[in-house]
């Protein structure tokens, strides 16, 4: 039922995104060097690697790391922007689409992040799909703290239900948790 729920919305959603994700790319574009969508790969479910999209907020050569050991200043003015309001995130409705991602579960990592792979296949968070916005995210819990951030995703187990998905995401869209920290 899940995942025919997010593909609905992500069908229904992607045409009236898609605007904004053209001006988005343009204007990141028109700011600074480089795509306006950063395609990088993520672990997904069952602990396999994909592509996962974005809205390019940093700037070009920026180290492929989490964005908590990447410096403020790598993020651009747009990218700033797009951040705080989260459209970066929106380009992710394909991975929805394409079955990768969900809009709540766990936040997709990076293959290097190794700790929190760990933390997260010993609660049994790698059976489900990463999402665009979980319990952690939500909370203000970033990726820095493996740990905590996989036993606040593994409560969503417990109480996984389309209802407790349409909190998150409201939640998520009246502007609850700050999304993914960069260093200083």
């Amino acid at each position: 039922m899940k995942r025919f729920a997010d593909l609905a919305l992500a069908v229904l959603g992607f045409p009236f995104a898609a605007p904004i994700i053209l001006v988005c790319v343009i204007l990141v574009r028109a700011t600074s060097p480089g795509p306006g969508i950063f395609q990088q790969v993520r672990i997904g479910r069952h602990e396999e690697p994909f592509i996962c999209f974005k809205l390019r907020t940093m700037d070009i050569g920026t180290p492929n790391a989490p964005s908590h050991h990447t410096t403020a200043a790598s993020v651009t003015p747009v990218g700033r922007w797009l951040r705080r309001f989260k459209l970066d995130e929106l380009p992710q409705l394909w991975n929805i689409i394409r079955g990768d991602m969900s809009f709540v579960g766990p936040r997709p990592c990076l293959p290097s992040q190794v700790d929190l792979i760990a933390a997260r296949r010993a609660r049994g968070l790698h059976e489900l799909r990463p999402g665009i916005t979980g319990v952690a995210q939500v909370a203000g819990v970033d990726m820095s703290d493996p740990v905590r951030l996989a036993e606040l995703d593994a409560t969503y187990l417990d109480r996984m239900s389309l209802l407790t998905d349409l909190r998150l995401i409201i939640a998520t869209l009246l502007g609850s948790g700050r999304g993914d920290a960069v260093g200083n």
